[in-house]
Parts: C-alpha cells; sequence; structure tokens
C-alpha cells in the first residue's frame, strides 16, 4: 500500500527544489508523475513551480474547491503511463478535504503522494492543510533550514515595508526572501520585541 508523505519546514528550506528532484527521479526511470501547485501562489506563474535555485516544471494549478481525488483520477487515461507518484507544492494551502482526497489517492488508488509546505505561518500557527497532514499523513519528514545564528529555523518571520517583524496581518500573504525570513524560536521572538 502506497503512503502519504509531509515534508514540512520553516521558510528557504528548499522543499520545492526537493520535489523537483523527486519528480525527476521518478521520470528518469520512466516513471509519470502529477505535480500539483496552488493557483495562491502565482510567483512563478499559475501551474508552475519554481525553486530558488533555478529549477522548476509545469504542474496542475488547484485551488480550495478542487477534487484532487477526482483530478488525479482523470489523469489517468488509457493510452498514458500510470502515475508512479502524486507531489503537492506549497501543500499547506490545502484544504482538510483535500488532504483526505490525497489520502484516497494513496489508498485506493496505490499511488504515494508527496506533499511539500510550510508547518506554521507568521504567527506560529498551523495552516489548515498543514494541520491536516500533521492528523493524516503516513510519514513526516523536517526538511531543515538555519537560522542567522547557526541554529535550526522552526519560525517564519514576516516583515512589514520597515524590515521589522509583524504580529498581525491576513494569515496567507505571498512572498519569498523580500517578506520572510526563516528563524530559531528565540530569534524570532527577539525580533517580535523590538
Amino acid at each position: 500500500m502506497s503512503k502519504l508523505y509531509f515534508y514540512y519546514s520553516a521558510m528557504n528550506a528548499g522543499k520545492s527544489t526537493v520535489l523537483l528532484q523527486s519528480s525527476y527521479n521518478y521520470q528518469e526511470r520512466g516513471m509519470r508523475t502529477l505535480l500539483f501547485a496552488p493557483v495562491v501562489d502565482q510567483r512563478a506563474g499559475i501551474g508552475r513551480i519554481a525553486s530558488r535555485i533555478g529549477l522548476s516544471a509545469e504542474a496542475l494549478a488547484f485551488s480550495p474547491t478542487d477534487d484532487l481525488y477526482k483530478r488525479v483520477e482523470s489523469e489517468k487515461p488509457a493510452d498514458q503511463k500510470p502515475i508512479s507518484c502524486v507531489l503537492v507544492d506549497e501543500a499547506q494551502f490545502l484544504t482538510r478535504r483535500q488532504v483526505e482526497q490525497l489520502c484516497r489517492v494513496a489508498d485506493e488508488g496505490d499511488i504515494p503522494v508527496l506533499c511539500y509546505g510550510l508547518r506554521t505561518d507568521f504567527q506560529a500557527q498551523l495552516f489548515e492543510g498543514s494541520a491536516a497532514l500533521l492528523a493524516l499523513a503516513d510519514d513526516m519528514i523536517e526538511l531543515k533550514t538555519i537560522c542567522d545564528c547557526g541554529r535550526k529555523a522552526t519560525m517564519n518571520l514576516r516583515l512589514g515595508p520597515d524590515g521589522k517583524g509583524l504580529r498581525e496581518g491576513e494569515q496567507i500573504e505571498i512572498g519569498g526572501n523580500e517578506r520572510y525570513v526563516a528563524m530559531c524560536r528565540q530569534h524570532y521572538y527577539e525580533a517580535l520585541s523590538d
């Protein structure tokens, strides 16, 4: 039986890079992968996954109302290779229902599902998709990145226009290095106290 995996980390740990490498490994062996990216994250364009080191690939764009089990099933025409793996970027933007649908892909479809995303937002709160993945995934793997001090970064500090850490705002605000900094917990709280 296949499994649902959740690869999680703070910002800038290389989640998209690892996802693209995993997909490449399957494809190099002649296997077919399906990649999903959320519509809300349009930094690389809708339906595109890109890493900070320059790797990129086309993906199927999904919105919160999409049924991912049905989307995977619709990609199984008889005249194509079977799907060997489903990979989801920015998995924190999944809904709980979509995580349950991905469980069906693994359990009923016998296709491994690899989800990559943030565990928490800039206020140290779980995203809906991350909470569901932490509850339902068969395996959880932390991808590590480091704080400026050299310790493991587990927190995501959102920066305001003045470069200072923000305590309030909408949970979802897309951005990269210009808006977010991965930090250890100690330096995250110190940055918020400034």
